[in-house]
């Protein structure tokens, strides 16, 4: 199966699902679309006097035979933390000298 089809096959989220998920309110979303949406500034003033949490690091020089590169990777690491976890907001940040952040 090619990374295409599995592509496809996902099923969509609806954003604010997500955000609520999250514990972030609609008041700090601006939503594009259903799928996709900006996390306003005021939120990170708001909480930049809570306890910071834990960041974790992926890095990789390539990807497997089957196509698993550090996004998956980071993807499937979130998804496996939020199960043993209350909550877990994560972020991938595409860099070249410095991977992926997965925070």
């Amino acid at each position: 199966m090619e990374d295409i089809d599995i592509a496809r096959q996902a099923k969509l989220k609806n954003i604010t699902e997500v955000a609520t998920k999250l514990g972030i309110n609609e008041e700090y979303i601006e939503q594009y679309g259903k799928y996709k949406a900006k996390i306003s500034n005021k939120l990170y003033e708001e909480m930049k006097s809570k306890k910071d949490g834990n960041l974790i690091l992926v890095t990789s020089i390539n990807p497997t035979p089957l196509g698993e590169g550090k996004t998956t990777i980071s993807i499937g690491l979130a998804d496996g933390l939020s199960r043993n976890r209350k909550k877990i907001n994560f972020s991938i940040k595409r860099t070249i000298t410095s991977g992926q952040f997965l925070a």
